[in-house]
């Protein structure tokens, strides 16, 4: 398995730190397979359409921010 490093602000680090009880590694790893699941499905769908690259940026900046909206 690989490793990745992350970056997270100070007062984000020290709001983990209380939670020790979570596995981080694992939410994020689990975000991050959502979003490939979603990135995916996003392929898939453009693929198969006539929407413009343009269209399809629009949608993965919906898609992101539904997503970040989830995580906070």
């Amino acid at each position: 398995m690989a490793n990745i490093t992350l970056s997270v602000p100070d007062d984000l680090h020290q709001k983990m730190k209380r939670h020790s009880e979570i596995k981080w590694s694992e939410v994020a790893r689990r975000a991050i397979e959502k979003k490939i699941r979603d990135l995916e499905l996003l392929e898939e769908l453009t693929s198969k359409s006539q929407l413009t690259e343009k269209d399809v940026a629009e949608i993965s900046e919906r898609i992101n921010k539904g997503l970040a909206d989830k995580l906070i």
